[in-house]
């Protein structure tokens, strides 16, 4: 798995911090920038803005899962999964989730290590783990 971070600091003559942060990690890449400048007025500023862009698992990786927290948590068709739904958000608790990661390992007929299970906190952490030892797997 790549991972590639990244930091710049740049202070200029308006007495300007600008730091900018990116990660990759497997799929999912992390831009985050903070700007702080001194305005006219004496009093610093402080402006933050953050990017995400995500090269994301299969989409029927993606509705699998969601199928399967459905199924765990008992939730109403009525209620919205997407790949950022958290499953704390969905009222699991750790039990909870063990049952999901129970369920993704049965489904997807792959074994998740116990410290990548409790990583695992939303919709789309759980299918880019399981496209991640599904390749795994194959190049073995």
């Amino acid at each position: 798995m790549a991972s590639i971070s990244v930091t710049s600091v740049r202070f200029g003559s308006s007495l300007k911090l600008s730091s900018g942060t990116s990660q990759l990690t497997g799929r999912s890449t992390s831009v985050k920038f903070v700007s702080v400048g001194w305005a006219k007025n004496g009093f610093p500023s402080l402006r933050s803005s953050s990017l995400r862009v995500s090269c994301a698992a299969k989409p029927e990786t993606v509705q699998k899962v969601c199928e399967i927290v459905r199924k765990q948590l008992v939730l109403s068709p009525e209620t919205e999964l997407t790949p950022d739904s958290k499953f704390s958000a969905l009222g699991a608790d750790s039990l909870d989730t063990v049952e999901i990661v129970m369920g993704l390992e049965e489904e997807f007929d792959i074994s998740v290590e116990e410290d990548n299970s409790q990583n695992i906190t939303t919709v789309q952490e759980a299918a880019d783990l399981i496209e991640s030892i599904i390749q795994k797997k194959g190049e073995a």
